[in-house]
Order: structure tokens, then sequence, then C-alpha cells
């Protein structure tokens, strides 16, 4: 399996974790506001500080993005790209957020793929305060009734992070569309770990036999799926298409992750993710709902 070197000091803690109440909720963003604003109106109105959602369909305009890039300083080992700007209409295919705080404000970690004017599709890292929403999106996933993911400086990569944390509990409005309440777990995954059988460690050790995984924005040291198929360049990031943890043979929890990821040469591949063969590079970040 193939690693990065960070230039900080790794922790010992491999993962980051705080267990939650957890509620699902649909809703529709309003337009001619920001991405961020639109998701944070929707999170306001729903009473939920933090959480993990998924994006479908809507348009966007005034299209900001960033690729993951290699790094041009030794402060980091992998970095992101110059901002591109994508000009007319852009249709988004899908989305995963994490949505939480910085410096007490509202803000996103977003990865995407959309459909550009062109008929490119394409995917990486939306820049939420920059770009506008121009037709209503689609947003579903779980809010977080006891935990928080706020940026948090990272030594090990020295970057600022979303790492969930315990939070004052905020009661879910009984006026919001709740659907459901479950027990959930808001992870974060350090680097140089595969993220399937991370989360199969962390399901067994919290004796967890069957999960949905919810959001899951993070990166990989490039990526081998199930199939065989391997993307070579090392610098990537990803979104979690659909993820649930289920028992094996033997009882043990098993995880399948199916994703979309984007490397800094340009390439976007999706496929199954192949156990024990897919590190963490910088950070992933999801939602572990228990089912059983």
């Amino acid at each position: 399996m193939r690693s990065i070197t960070h230039p900080g000091t790794p922790n010992a803690q491999r993962f980051s974790s705080v267990v939650t109440e957890v509620c699902a909720f649909n809703a529709l963003t309003r337009t001619q506001v920001s991405l961020l604003d639109a998701i944070a109106d929707i999170a306001d109105k729903q009473n939920v500080q933090s959480g993990a959602f998924r994006l479908n369909g809507g348009a966007l305009t005034s299209f900001n993005y960033v690729m993951p890039a290699l790094s041009t300083s030794s402060a980091h080992a992998v970095y992101f790209s110059e901002t591109f700007y994508v000009a007319g209409t852009v249709q988004l295919e899908t989305a995963c957020v994490t949505y939480g705080r910085r410096d007490g404000a509202p803000w996103l970690h977003c990865h995407a793929v959309w459909v550009e004017p062109s008929g490119r599709r394409h995917c990486g890292h939306l820049l939420p305060d920059q770009i506008v929403v121009s037709a209503p999106i689609s947003v579903s996933g779980v809010s977080l009734n006891d935990a928080t993911f706020s940026v948090t400086p990272d030594a090990e990569t020295r970057f600022s992070l979303f790492i969930p944390h315990p939070s004052q509990n905020i009661p879910v409005s009984r006026a919001a569309p709740a659907q459901a309440f479950g027990v959930g777990h808001a992870l974060r995954l350090a680097p140089n770990q595969d993220i399937c059988l991370s989360i199969e460690q962390f399901c067994l050790d919290n004796h967890i036999k069957s999960a949905q995984i919810y959001g899951g924005v993070g990166s990989t040291v490039g990526a081998v799926f199930d199939d065989g198929r391997v993307v070579e360049p090392f610098v990537t990031e990803l979104l979690i298409r659909s993820g649930h943890i289920s028992s094996d043979r033997d009882g043990n929890p098993s995880a399948a992750i199916d994703i979309v990821i984007v490397d800094h040469l340009g390439g976007v591949s999706e496929g199954r993710l192949a156990k024990g063969e897919n590190p963490v590079l910088v950070t992933a970040e999801l939602v572990i709902v228990q089912l059983s």
C-alpha cells in the first residue's frame, strides 16, 4: 500500500470520532445566493449546526473550484491548484458535503461532480462562498445533534481540517421534515490508513454490525478499485457515492464503498474501493449511522 510523508508529526490517534444522535432530512435550496448561504439557510431552518449531506441536481453559476495539486513548498506534502472558473451555467450531478463551523461561522467542505456548458463532466473541490445557486438543489443527509465538525489545525498535515468535536445538544426542530432518529458516529480518518479497513476496525471496536455511510469527503494516495483498475497519480480528492457496512460470513463488519475521484492530472475515475489498497492522503470525513 502506498503512503505519503507529511511535514508534521503524526498523532498516535489515527482517527477522531464523536458519537451523536442523528436526524435524517431532505430539503431544497433557495436560489440566487452562494452555495454556502444556501446550505447554511437550510441548516438554520432545521436547527442544524453540523452534518453530512448529499447534493443532487440543480444548477450553479459564478462557478469556482480547485483541484488537488502537487505542493510547491516544504510546508505541505500536497496542496491545491489555482482557482478555476467556469463561465455559464453548470449542471450539478452530485456532491458530498461536510457541514460545520469555521471560526464559529458556518462553513462546508464539498467535493462534487458536474457537467459544464461545453458538455465536459468533471470533478473537484468547490469554493462554496464563490458559487451561486441558479436552480434549486436537492439536499439530503443527516444532522448531528451532539457533535460538530469544526475546522481545526492539524499538526501532521499542517492544514486546518474538519475534525469532529462534542457539542452542546441542540434539539432538532419538530417542524423540520425529520424522517428518523438514530445513533451515528462523526468520523475523521488521518493519513496513511486504508479507508475500508479503518472503517471496518472502527465498527468492530464499537460493536457495529451494519451501518450506512453519510457524506464522505476526502482524499487518497491514488486509488485501486476492486476490479483491478489503478489510479496512478497520487494526489487525489474523492467523494463517496454510496457506502455501507454489513456483516461478512464470520460476523465481522465489511465495508463496501463506491467513490468518484479526481487526480492532480485532471483524470476522473469511479468505482468500488479495493480493501487494503487505498490509504488516506490528507483526510477523510464521514458519518457512520448505526443500523445494528
